[in-house]
């Protein structure tokens, strides 16, 4: 692999003048050279050096070209490698190409320019190998620690990789925590993975939707009241915060609060304590707060909807619970575990959904998220005879017309577009690699390659830059700081 200043050079020949003429040609250049007399010191400096080509002779006492090539290509695979050979040899070299121990060759006696394009274009070649080693070992590390479900979520989609990794990372803290998303898209679920979590749970989790309560009753819901309060109030009652000490207390959609109620509520925030409803009694309990609104937080600060300063307290650690439609193939695996659980509370046979079911599910926008999928397969399984749950039955219970079901059936998903731009990538690397041995001026570099690609899946998701981030499985920061590089 190149080092980060420049290459480097092995040449292995078992005459001296050889070595130094070689030698004389790159002094010019920044590739740092060595020189071995023979195949067996040639593998000592590989051991010690990081060396990026390797240009060996092929006659040569002891070890020859041949031999010392192969051991090169068993322990450094990623090291090209190139034969000097005379004219006579030139079967001998072919045969050594085929089977991939040698990249290329170099003819004896040299043309000193042919030379140094030809080392060029093995650096060219070097750094793609390069590339794509760190591409395949980043891959590699991100499919093993990749989740196919967590706590109550299901799913392996990259979008929800930085959610589960998210969540476990601030379970153990104490620290509010402020869940975004969509309606029906998991918040409920994320809150209670923090709190199963955390130190926290022998402790209740109290969770409160502040849009199901009426404004008139909320007080009373979050803090309690005392007996002969207001009209109704027979009896001394608890509320949440009571409920939830040593706990967590879940405000979910909280920009659906009363206003003057949230003054109250930043109040309780910060110091711990509370009065029930009619009483001047303060109490004190130790709670974690977790909060959550499917609205966008500045703007519904910017309506007067949610207190500025009750948003900052509560939005501690961040978490963004991405819909439904950015979770790759995530609805096929939700929709197989719901038509599991169904069957079985339905008392039905289906042993599983139809390729263009699964194809329907995957480009559907659900915008009512995970819980319209779970609603849809319940009333799938309700509603028809198994043991396979199709295209069609899917699409009565979404009430798609036939034009609808096929536009779905034939939609390019984002995922299909990702992998369109990874196969066009790829051929391009191919194209490179079959070309380089030529033609220089046909090489596209890797950089180009990468910014294509990227500009591609960005391009696609409609600028969204979060989202091509998710599709590329990369972090949405890299995007931002290659983005923020080409403007430079």
């Amino acid at each position: 692999m190149p080092n980060e200043t420049h290459a480097s050079i092995l040449f292995v020949d078992d005459e001296s003048e050889i070595l130094t003429a070689l030698t004389r040609l790159l002094r010019s250049t920044d590739i740092t050279v060595h020189t071995a007399n023979s195949g067996e010191k040639g593998l000592q400096i590989l051991e010690q050096q990081n060396i990026d080509i390797v240009v060996s002779d092929k006659n040569m006492p002891g070890m020859n070209g041949n031999e010392f090539l192969q051991k090169v290509a068993e322990q450094w695979p990623e090291t090209v490698r190139i034969m000097l050979t005379a004219y006579t040899e030139l079967n001998d070299v072919i045969a050594a190409i085929n089977s991939g121990r040698v990249w290329s060759y170099m003819k004896k006696p040299w043309d000193n320019e042919e030379f140094k394009l030809n080392i060029q274009q093995a650096l060219n070649y070097s750094e793609v190998l390069a590339e794509r080693s760190l591409l395949r070992h980043t891959l590699e590390q991100v499919q093993t620690k990749r989740k196919r479900n967590f706590m109550k979520f299901i799913g392996q989609s990259t979008a929800m990789q930085f959610v589960y990794d998210a969540i476990e990372n601030c379970a153990s803290s104490n620290a509010s925590v402020f869940i975004t998303g969509p309606s029906g898209a998991g918040k409920e679920l994320a809150a209670d993975a923090l709190h199963k979590l955390s130190s926290r749970k022998d402790h209740p989790l109290v969770c409160l939707n502040c849009a199901a309560i009426p404004s008139e009753l909320m007080e009373s819901e979050i803090f309690g009241h005392i007996k002969g309060a207001f009209s109704g109030a027979v009896a001394h009652r608890d509320g949440a915060a009571t409920l939830a000490d040593g706990g967590t207390l879940f405000l979910d959609e909280l920009g659906e609060m009363d206003i003057g109620l949230q003054a109250k509520i930043l109040r309780f925030i910060q110091t711990g304590t509370f009065k029930k409803v009619g009483s001047n009694k303060e109490e004190k309990v130790n709670i974690r707060f977790v909060s959550a609104t499917n609205r966008e937080p500045f703007k519904a600060i910017e309506e007067g909807r949610l207190r500025e300063d009750l948003y900052y307290r509560l939005n501690v650690i961040s978490i963004h619970i991405p819909p439904l439609k950015d979770r790759e193939n995530d609805a096929c695996q939700i929709a197989q575990y719901f038509l599991n659980r169904f069957s079985d509370i339905e008392q039905k046979v289906f042993v599983g959904l139809s390729s263009d079911a699964g194809t329907l599910i995957k480009n559907y926008p659900w915008p009512g998220n995970v819980r319209q999928l779970e609603n849809t397969i319940h009333s799938a399984v309700v509603m028809s005879e198994g043991p396979l749950l199709t295209e069609q039955i899917l699409a009565r219970q979404l009430q798609l017309n036939q034009t609808q079901m096929t536009e779905l059936l034939h939609k390019k998903s984002p995922a299909a577009e990702l992998e369109s731009i990874s196969q066009a990538s790829g051929n391009t690397i191919n194209h490179l690699q079959d070309n380089i041995m030529h033609d220089t001026s046909a090489v596209r570099s890797l950089a180009e390659v990468e910014r294509a690609a990227i500009e591609h899946a960005i391009a696609v998701c409609n600028d969204n830059v979060v989202k091509a981030a998710s599709l590329l499985e990369v972090s949405p920061s890299t995007l931002y700081r290659k983005v923020q590089q080409w403007q430079d």
